[in-house]
């Protein structure tokens, strides 16, 4: 019984990876369930592998959790599909769509063929993780913490939450823009400038800045 050796990267975060070694007659469910092991995520999510092209054009789709239309239209089933039965290709690659409702898109690739198993593995198997999977923002759930491209989003967001509305442009500045690190950052601003104020080290009378001064007159 030969071992599939799938790596399985997120599109967006090429330094996030996983390789799994799993049984070529395990299903899709399978290694549906060990990638999700392997990043905290929910498996119950409908998601769907896809037979990919070289360059990751999606082909035929196998679906876990599918909605009525793909049910309807015959999509394959991953709890009922093995692995053995799309694989055409030694180097075969899968698009991988996890979550249809928060999705992430991953890039699965067979990487190795293993002529025999192990009998003192487990199946599916994870050989390598690499890097933190990001973080998923459920429905409802504004505490959560975005992954850091999502939580990217319009400098505002924050202010708006709280329905903020800055007195006059100086208030704005002062929050510099910046949300929810702008308070702290502003302790370490007020902290430069006391020390302007007062110096370090230097006084009115005969360093550079009493030179600048002269300058000006």
């Amino acid at each position: 019984m030969a071992i599939y050796r799938f790596r399985i990267s997120f599109e967006d975060y090429d330094e996030v990876n996983r390789e799994i070694d799993i049984k070529s007659t395990q299903t899709f469910e399978d290694l549906h369930r060990a990638i999700h092991r392997s990043t905290g995520y929910n498996a119950d999510k409908s998601s769907s592998f896809y037979v990919s092209t070289d360059n990751w054009i999606k082909g035929d789709e196998i679906a876990i959790h599918p909605n009525q239309r793909k049910i309807d239209n015959g999509v394959a089933l991953m709890e009922k599909s093995k692995l053995s039965s799309f694989i055409e290709d030694p180097h075969q690659k899968f698009y991988y769509i996890y979550n249809f409702e928060r999705p992430y898109d991953f890039h699965v690739e067979l990487i190795k063929i293993i002529l025999d198993n192990d009998p003192k593995i487990e199946y599916p198997y994870l050989v390598k993780s690499v890097g933190e999977a990001p973080k998923i923002i459920e429905k409802g759930n504004i505490g959560a913490v975005a992954a850091s491209s999502a939580a990217a989003n319009s400098d505002f967001d924050f202010l708006n939450e709280m329905d903020f509305v800055p007195e006059d442009t100086e208030e704005l500045e002062a929050m510099g823009g910046r949300g929810i690190n702008a308070q702290e950052e502003g302790h370490d601003d007020e902290d430069d400038e006391q020390e302007d104020e007062f110096g370090d080290g230097e006084d009115d009378y005969g360093n550079d800045e009493y030179e600048s001064d002269k300058d000006d007159y």
